[in-house]
C-alpha cells in the first residue's frame, strides 16, 4: 500500500499553496525563495491529517483549507531554518539544494520568517470559520510551534548533540520538535467541529512519535535517493536517536506500539476510517 490515497489531498493543498504564494509582495526575490521552499514536493502529510479529520467528522473540506495551508507554511519555514548552517547544516532537501544554498543564508532566514507570518494570516482571515474557532486554532498552533513546542524541541535537540541522553529525554525532544505540529494537525478538525478533540489529540501524539521513530530508522538505513537528502546525518552530528538508544529491532517494536496506540485512539470513538487506517500504514512503511 503506497501513498496514492494521499493524492487528492496533496493536489488540493498544492493548489492552495500556489495561490497563496502568488500574491504580490514587496520583494520578488523573497517571494521566489518562499515559493522554492514550499512548492518543492513533500508528502503533505500534515495537511492530509486535517482533511482526513474533516472527512471523519463529516465536515466540508473547505473548512480545513486555511488550517492545512497554515500547517504546510509553518512546516516549510521550519525546514528552511533547520537546514541552515547554524542548525543542521544540510545542503539537500527533497533532492534539491536547500533554500540557503539556492538563494543565500539571509534570504533563507527571511523566507522562513515570512512563511510563518503568512501562516497565521491565513487562519486569521478565514471568514468561513467563526471568530472563536479562528482564535482557538491560532492559539493552539502558536503553542505547538513555540518555546514549549517545535522551537523548544529544536533547542533541546541541539543542546543534546554529542551527549548521551535517556529515552524519556529523547521522547520529550521529539514530542515537541516533530510531534507537536502533527498533533495539532490531527486535533484541528476537532476544534473546527467542536467535538472529539481529546481522542484526535491522542491519535496525533502517538502518530507524531511513530513518525519520528521511522525518521530515525530511515536515517540509519535509508537510501539517499529515496530520502532526497543525505542519510546518516544523526550519526554525523552525534545525535541520540531511537535507533542509537534502542537498536533497529527495538526501535521497530516501539514504532509498532505507537502506531497501534494511534489506531486505538481513533477506534475507541469510531473515527478509524479506512483512510485514517491507510495513513497509519503509510507512516509505518514509508521510505522517504
Amino acid at each position: 500500500m503506497g501513498s496514492e490515497f494521499l493524492a487528492p489531498f496533496q493536489h488540493r493543498i498544492e493548489q492552495a499553496l500556489t495561490t497563496s504564494l502568488s500574491q504580490p509582495a514587496a520583494s520578488h526575490y523573497l517571494t521566489e525563495a518562499m515559493r522554492y521552499a514550499t512548492l518543492n514536493g513533500g508528502k503533505r502529510l500534515r495537511a492530509a491529517l486535517v482533511y482526513l479529520g474533516c472527512e471523519a467528522l463529516e465536515l466540508d473540506l473547505e473548512l480545513g483549507d486555511s488550517t492545512s495551508l497554515a500547517i504546510e507554511l509553518v512546516h516549510a519555514y521550519s525546514l528552511v531554518h533547520d537546514d541552515l548552517p547554524a542548525m543542521d547544516d544540510d545542503e539537500l532537501r527533497r533532492g534539491k539544494p536547500t533554500t540557503h544554498i539556492q538563494f543565500d543564508e539571509a534570504t533563507a532566514i527571511l523566507a522562513g520568517d515570512a512563511l510563518q507570518s503568512l501562516a497565521f494570516h491565513q487562519l486569521a482571515t478565514d471568514k468561513q470559520l467563526s471568530t472563536d474557532v479562528r482564535i482557538e486554532l491560532i492559539a493552539k498552533l502558536s503553542a505547538a510551534i513555540g518555546p514549549d513546542g517545535m522551537v523548544g524541541g529544536q533547542s533541546l535537540d541541539m543542546l543534546a548533540e554529542g551527549a548521551e541522553i535517556k529515552l524519556d529525554a529523547l521522547q520529550n525532544i521529539h514530542a515537541r520538535k516533530t510531534g507537536a505540529l502533527i498533533q495539532f494537525a490531527a486535533t484541528a478538525p476537532g476544534i473546527i467541529a467542536g467535538q472529539h478533540q481529546a481522542p484526535l489529540a491522542a491519535f496525533g501524539s502517538a502518530l507524531g512519535i511513530a513518525f519520528q521513530i521511522q525518521d530515525d530508522i530511515l536515517d540509519a538505513t535509508g537510501d539517499d535517493q529515496a530520502l532526497g537528502k543525505r542519510s546518516g546525518a544523526d550519526a554525523r552530528q552525534s545525535k541520540s536517536t531511537y535507533v542509537s538508544l534502542l537498536g533497529i529491532d527495538r526501535a521497530q517494536d516501539a514504532l509498532q506500539r505507537m502506531l497501534e496506540q494511534s489506531r486505538q485512539s481513533l477506534d475507541d470513538v469510531n473515527l478509524l476510517t479506512p483512510s485514517f487506517d491507510q495513513l497509519i500504514h503509510f507512516v509505518a512503511h514509508r521510505d522517504y
